[in-house]
């Protein structure tokens, strides 16, 4: 896998940067689309969904998703860079 490029290291960078929740809404608002913010609302929720252990066709349902959408996103807590497991844990200790 080829390193992240530097326009993505300063992305990161900037993320990393925020200090507050504010903050962090600040940059959202204004980086993202509201399409864009209601997805990763939506991925972060049937991530969270996923982690508790609710069936697939449970968050279907609850959140009126399809099952394609969720097992993408149960592939990427699986298999992805660990980031979701990361953040779980964190959002749990909170």
């Amino acid at each position: 896998m080829p390193l992240p490029s530097k326009d993505f290291r300063d992305l990161c960078s900037l993320i990393a940067s925020i200090k507050s929740e504010k903050e962090a809404a600040l940059l959202l608002k204004d980086l993202l689309t509201p399409q864009e913010l209601d997805s990763l609302t939506e991925r972060w929720q049937l991530i969270q969904e996923l982690a508790k252990g609710t069936p697939q066709r449970e968050i279907a349902q609850k959140l009126h998703i399809s099952i394609s959408k969720i097992t993408r996103g149960s592939h990427a807590l699986k298999y992805g860079a660990g980031g979701f497991r990361r953040f779980l844990k964190r959002a749990r200790a909170h």
